[in-house]
């Protein structure tokens, strides 16, 4: 069992990979959907419903499901022993992966606002938002690959 388990590395880490990008673009792109749904929609409009059409769907269909995958096929490629405890990329990896989740949940309580037609935040508190995925992504990636610490 263990041979077969380790031979599936490859597949998982690539499920990984394809889940963290499509789990990314999601956290890239609900936040730009946020700042015009606060700039050029009035509660109730047809824009108002088209805008948490798209944010539901969005956040339902593609974001929570990478999300959930992403972390799964990480928590095996854990069990594998393909972290290096010790090592603070490690670790840098791991704090950044929960801040990423924790933007996750900002964002949906977000669109829970929206569609409550109660949202009091501005156009540009989401666009500096926005901000906060690329940062972590630099940090992640960077800890990953180039391993500096």
């Amino acid at each position: 069992m263990p041979d077969l388990y380790f031979s599936l590395y490859p597949w998982i880490k690539a499920l990984h990979i394809m889940a963290v990008i499509a789990w990314m673009a999601g956290l890239f792109y609900l936040p730009r959907l946020f700042v015009y749904h606060a700039e050029r929609s009035a509660v109730g409009s047809e824009l108002d419903q088209t805008f948490q059409i798209m944010e539901e769907k969005l956040l339902r269909l593609i974001m929570n499901p990478a999300m959930i995958v992403a972390w799964l096929a990480g928590l095996v490629l854990l069990s594998m022993g393909v972290f290096d405890w010790g090592a603070a990329w490690s670790w840098i990896k791991i704090v950044s992966v929960l801040a990423m989740t924790a933007a996750h949940g900002w964002m949906a309580k977000r669109r829970k606002e929206f569609a409550a037609g109660q949202n009091t935040r501005s156009g540009r508190t989401y666009r500096l938002f926005n901000e906060v995925p690329t940062v972590l992504m630099v940090v992640i990636v960077t800890a990953v690959i180039v391993r500096p610490f």
